[in-house]
């Protein structure tokens, strides 16, 4: 059996070995840099992004703890206010909870509370989202309790280039960054090899994945593939959708989006997460702010239901699909015609 090569003739990386190749990187190139959580050493974390950082570094770079999130996070906010920049891996977006008091009261306000003189580079890692089958506990999507947090930024790749260079990005930076990892991401493949980390746009910028003329879609993290997939599919019904990954939830790039809407005069928000209480929300009321006079129809959402995660069988009904973000466009298209005066 042959392995796959590319059009340049190198092997396809997935966004798993462009993360461990960022911790790599960043371990080696500054000894403060520490990675702490439950079986990132021996086992190299249950999705193997911390594979060989153990054999490489030591276990006291690359350290196996307790089960106890809350210890975890409260050892890295001492690690940090001593000098060093740990990268805290929570197995689980939910697992994650236990740690909120330290995440809330902490690492988000150390810098404030202190006016500036102890920063705390924390980089806490939580593969997020649904997709690969998990039960309860093992596939939500918590980024709004992150995003209304003040002090934490925010960020989700999409891409091979950005879980490298965002996570670099995110290591190196003395504010607490909360990296979420898009679970069913992780065996995407590209046509990629390691960059420096400003070879991709840093965090708190968006990038247009696609240009359209029809209508923007808003999105992050795992709901990118879906919408640059809707927007292909949408081109039978002769609409041409533009594509914004925001990659950065805080800072929000608001103007890439803003000028977006501005161009497009429509506008569905896109992710997994809830629709009330999510997001999308803000997001939407954003747009509607800054785009009102532009807009053609109201801003849309296509999320996840509002429930807890549902059984393994039943998360493709819950997820965000091609055909919920063509119908949304189709609402799209129906107000437009309906506010013109085009439908009786």
């Amino acid at each position: 059996m042959t392995t796959a090569v590319t059009a340049t003739g190198r092997k396809p990386a997935t966004m798993s070995q462009a993360l461990n190749r960022a911790l790599r990187d960043a371990m080696a190139d500054d000894p403060a840099v520490h990675v702490l959580g439950e079986d990132v050493g021996t086992l190299g974390g249950v999705f193997r992004i911390t594979a060989g950082l153990a054999e490489e570094f030591g276990d006291d770079r690359c350290t196996d703890t307790p089960l106890a999130e809350a210890g975890i996070l409260g050892a890295a906010v001492g690690m940090a206010m001593y000098g060093l920049r740990p990268v805290v891996e929570m197995q689980f977006d939910a697992f994650g909870y236990p740690a909120l008091e330290q995440l809330l009261s902490h690492v988000a306000k150390m810098r404030n509370r202190t006016r500036g003189r102890l920063p705390l580079p924390i980089t806490i890692r939580i593969p997020f989202g649904g997709g690969i089958g998990g039960v309860e506990h093992h596939s939500d999507s918590s980024e709004a309790l992150y995003m209304a947090t003040p002090g934490l930024h925010v960020v989700t790749p999409a891409t091979v280039a950005d879980a490298y260079g965002l996570l670099r990005a995110a290591i190196a930076s003395d504010d607490p960054v909360v990296f979420l990892e898009p679970k069913r991401l992780y065996w995407a493949k590209a046509d990629w090899e390691p960059d420096r980390p400003e070879g991709v746009p840093g965090i708190g910028t968006a990038v247009v994945r696609r240009r359209g003329t029809s209508a923007t879609l808003i999105t992050y993290g795992p709901s990118v593939p879906v919408c640059l997939e809707a927007a292909e599919a949408a081109r039978a019904e002769g609409w041409d959708l533009e594509v914004v990954d925001l990659r950065s939830l805080v800072p929000f790039d608001e103007e890439t989006v803003v000028a977006s809407v501005r161009r497009t005069g429509r506008a569905v928000v896109v992710h997994e997460a809830t629709g009330f209480g999510g997001p999308g929300g803000e997001l939407a009321a954003t747009v509607a702010e800054r785009c009102f006079h532009h807009l053609e129809a109201p801003v849309l959402r296509v999320t996840g239901f509002d429930v807890p995660y549902p059984p393994p069988m039943l998360e493709k009904h819950h997820l965000p699909g091609v055909d919920r973000v063509l119908d949304a466009v189709a609402r799209l298209q129906w107000e437009s015609e309906w506010t013109t005066g085009g439908v009786n």
